[in-house]
């Protein structure tokens, strides 16, 4: 179990669930999980700021779905906290409007409106935020009516 969670960084909850599949009783996952957190092999913030940086960073998703896929991953709240902490905001805007702006030229819609649902759903599936996004998409029509 040590070289599971030292090639990469796990939750809990990932570990846990690695151990049931293996088929050990209670008290040996129990001591098993103990040794992980003694031997700083498993540390949930740690987890949770890389999960964080390396979905935005290569996967550019909004803040709203790393929030989604961390709790899915049974980790707390405030470690969900830290690892979104960092994200910093100059870069989260960069990548939405970089994302967005791909969407947008790709997307080949004639309506307006059609294409704006189309691009908005695509980023809100990201998960960004739905007041970033329609400002985005505004400035992105403005520029593109110019």
């Amino acid at each position: 179990m040590e070289g599971y969670c030292a090639y990469q960084e796990r939750s809990h909850k990932e570990v846990e669930d690695k151990l049931k599949e293996l088929g050990l009783i209670t008290q040996a996952r129990e001591m098993i999980l103990l040794h992980l957190l003694e031997q700083d092999y498993l540390n949930e913030e740690r987890f949770s700021r890389s999960f964080a940086r390396g979905k935005f960073r290569m996967k550019k998703w909004g803040r709203k779905r790393i929030e989604i896929e961390l709790k899915y991953r049974g980790v707390s709240s405030y470690n969900i906290r830290q690892g979104l902490s960092e994200i910093e905001e100059k870069d989260y805007e960069e990548a939405l409007r970089e994302v967005a702006r791909k969407r947008y030229e790709s997307t080949l819609e004639p309506n307006p409106m059609k294409k704006r649902k189309k691009v908005a759903d695509y980023l809100l599936r990201k998960g960004f935020e739905s007041n970033r996004v329609y400002a985005v998409l505004m400035d992105l029509e403005n520029e593109d009516q110019s």
